[in-house]
């Protein structure tokens, strides 16, 4: 699909399918059939396949060809399936207009243009248009941690509760929920990194141009908020750390309680089965076994050695 926008008294106009692409200022090329990456490639702009937007080697993602800036990024969205992905993303920075090509969602894009013009950049021009894009991706970052960081809470209060005898499905499922969390920061931590470097590319590119000055500090400002968003992602990853590791210590305690109680039964009955074990004896001469006394002795002995065990472990306050 293609999705055309022009400024319009700051802010950004969505046009129809068939309008006339050169009074564009973004082109969002989402799983673009032939016929678009025709009509946007009449512009003099190569749109990427998507084998090249998966190359992972820095000249293939962060590049400038015949003055026109290609910088892919990977981001955290949704597949046309709707699953969680993490996908490449490329911004076409031309002099007039900016281009991106995505073949799945990340929210940002669809909150954008609501959003565009409320900024201090100016959205007539690629460079205004593609660093408020990129501030409204950092924002959505700072929201995914936010959420996380609810997440953790309800973790840590499920946890480390009071409650004793918690069962072992609910440990198990917060166990998954925290692998879960910790998949998201990763995803974000990795979308942290590429835009960054995006940036840090673009900024070169910025600096050589006259007049520059807004943009440069926009994209200082951005970096700055990345670098904050960094540290923040590391305080998560050290609270999803602590976490795991007390439920994995919650689960262990689970398990050794009822490895406890399998112990204590076995030790409480092995002095009675001592007992039966020497009245089973095949030995000709047993004089118990010929008394009338001597069943209910043997049985009564096997009553009071598994007493005896039991008050000494009381005693010993391993009970």
């Amino acid at each position: 699909m293609l999705y055309a926008y022009r400024s319009q008294s700051g802010r950004l106009a969505r046009l129809v399918p068939e309008a006339d692409l050169k009074e564009t200022v973004w082109i969002d090329l989402y799983r673009p059939q032939a016929e678009q990456i025709a009509r946007v490639e009449a512009l003099g702009v190569a749109v990427p396949t998507l084998e090249e937007m998966e190359e992972i080697e820095i000249s293939s993602r962060l590049y400038r060809e015949d003055g026109i800036d290609y910088m892919t990024v990977v981001l955290p969205g949704l597949a046309p399936d709707g699953a969680r992905v993490l996908a490449p993303i490329t911004f076409i920075v031309c002099d007039k207009r900016l281009i991106t090509v995505r073949h799945h969602v990340p929210r940002p894009f669809e909150t954008f243009p609501e959003r565009a013009g409320r900024g201090p950049l100016d959205r007539s021009d690629a460079g205004g248009t593609f660093l408020g894009l990129a501030d409204e991706i950092i924002a959505r970052f700072a929201d995914i941690l936010e959420e996380i960081g609810r997440a953790l809470d309800a973790l840590s209060e499920q946890v480390f509760s009071d409650e004793s005898g918690q069962e072992a499905q609910a440990l198990r499922g917060a166990l998954k929920t925290i692998g879960q969390v910790g998949d998201r920061v990763g995803r974000v931590r990795l979308g942290l990194l590429t835009m960054e470097r995006a940036l840090s590319f673009y900024d070169q590119t910025v600096k050589a141009r006259p007049g520059s000055k807004a943009l440069c500090e926009a994209i200082a400002a951005l970096q700055r908020d990345i670098a904050a968003l960094g540290v923040h992602a590391d305080f998560v990853y050290s609270r999803i750390s602590l976490v795991d590791d007390a439920t994995l210590g919650m689960i262990s305690l689970d398990q050794n309680a009822t490895v406890r109680i399998f112990s204590i039964v076995a030790v409480l009955f092995m002095p009675p089965t001592l007992v039966a074990s020497i009245y089973g004896m095949n030995f000709r001469v047993m004089p118990e076994l010929a008394s009338p006394w001597g069943y209910p002795a043997a049985l009564g002995l096997m009553v009071v050695s598994a007493a005896a065990t039991y008050l000494f472990f009381r005693w010993r306050k391993w009970l």
